[in-house]
C-alpha cells in the first residue's frame, strides 16, 4: 500500500499529509465514503461539527477493523459554540458522537471577527485546556489571517499545529504561508483544486498531458510538493482513489513555479475577515 507523507507539527505529532475530506458529504453517504477511503489507504480523516456527519465518521473508523490510533480525525468547533463553556460542551459532543476519547486534530473553524466581541482568544484557551488534558492530540485553527494569529502569539501560550484556509492555484495565499512557515505553523488546504475552477485551465492541461495524470492530480501533486497537508473529498469509489494515486510521480521545479503563477487572489468561499458564521 502506497506510504503517504507524514508532517511533523510544532508539538511532536505527525499527520498524514494526505487524508480525506467529508465536506458537503451527506450523512447517509457518508460511512460508505469513509470507508472507501479507509479501505483505498487514507489514515487521515478532516470533519467538523458543523458538517452533521461526525457521528457517522466515527462509525466508519469503527467498522474498519484499524485501530483508533491508526487513524488521524480531525473536527472543527462549530461557529455557535465560541463561548467558552459552550465550546467545551461542543467538543465533548463531537467525542460522543464518534465514540472516542481523543481527537488527533481539534480547530476554531472561523476567526468570526463580528461576533462574540471578536474574541477568539477565549475560544482558543478553551482548546489550550482540551490539548492539555490529552483530549485533544494537537490544536490549531481554521481560516485565520496573519493578523488573527499574531494576536493569539501575543495573548496565549500554545501556537496553533496548523492553519487550515483556502488554497488552490488561484488562491496560493502567500502572505499567510509565509506567516505560518515563520512560527512553525502548518498549512492545510482546503478546497485545494478550487471548487473544480481549475481542472480546465490550459496551464495545468498542458502539465497533466505531460504528465499522464488528469488535472486534479496533478493539483494535488502541486500541494504535495509545497508541503500543504490535503483531503480532498469525493463520493466517487473512482474519484477516492484517483485522488490517492499522486505518489508515483513528480512535477518539475517549472511546472511548480507555472501553477504557482496562475495565483488570482481568487476566493470560492468567504473571506475571513468579513465572515460571520452563518448562525
Amino acid at each position: 500500500m502506497t506510504a503517504v507523507p507524514q508532517i511533523s507539527l510544532n508539538n511532536g505529532q505527525s499527520i498524514p499529509q494526505l487524508g480525506f475530506g467529508v465536506f458537503q458529504i451527506e450523512k447517509a453517504d457518508t460511512v460508505t465514503a469513509v470507508t472507501t477511503a479507509l479501505q483505498t489507504g487514507y489514515r487521515h480523516i478532516d470533519t467538523a461539527q458543523g458538517y452533521g456527519n461526525e457521528e457517522e465518521v466515527g462509525e466508519a473508523v469503527a467498522k474498519s477493523g484499524l485501530d483508533r490510533a491508526d487513524v488521524f480525525v480531525t473536527s472543527k468547533l462549530d461557529n455557535s459554540a465560541h463561548l467558552p463553556d459552550d465550546a467545551r460542551l461542543a467538543f465533548d459532543a463531537s467525542l460522543a458522537a464518534m465514540g472516542f476519547d481523543y481527537l488527533d486534530l481539534f480547530l476554531i473553524h472561523w476567526p468570526l471577527p463580528d461576533r462574540y466581541d471578536g474574541d477568539f482568544v477565549s475560544t482558543w484557551k478553551v482548546l489550550e485546556e482540551l490539548y492539555r488534558e490529552g483530549r485533544a492530540r494537537s490544536i490549531g485553527v481554521s481560516n485565520f489571517q496573519p493578523h488573527h494569529l499574531r494576536r493569539l502569539h501575543e495573548e496565549s501560550e500554545i501556537t496553533p499545529a496548523v492553519n487550515q484556509i483556502e488554497v488552490h492555484p488561484y488562491l496560493t495565499q502567500d502572505e499567510v504561508r509565509a506567516f505560518c512557515s515563520e512560527h512553525g505553523i502548518a498549512i492545510e488546504a482546503w478546497s485545494p483544486i478550487g471548487q473544480g475552477l481549475e481542472l480546465e485551465d490550459p496551464v495545468i492541461g498542458s502539465i497533466a498531458q505531460r504528465a499522464g495524470k488528469t488535472p486534479a492530480q496533478v493539483i494535488l501533486r502541486w500541494h504535495i510538493q509545497r508541503g500543504d497537508i490535503i483531503f480532498p473529498k469525493s463520493v466517487t469509489t473512482a474519484r477516492i482513489k484517483e485522488n490517492f494515486d499522486i505518489f508515483g510521480f513528480e512535477l518539475s521545479d517549472s511546472d511548480v513555479a507555472e501553477i504557482s503563477a496562475l495565483n488570482k487572489n481568487q476566493r470560492t468561499g468567504p473571506d475571513p475577515d468579513t465572515f460571520t458564521g452563518g448562525v
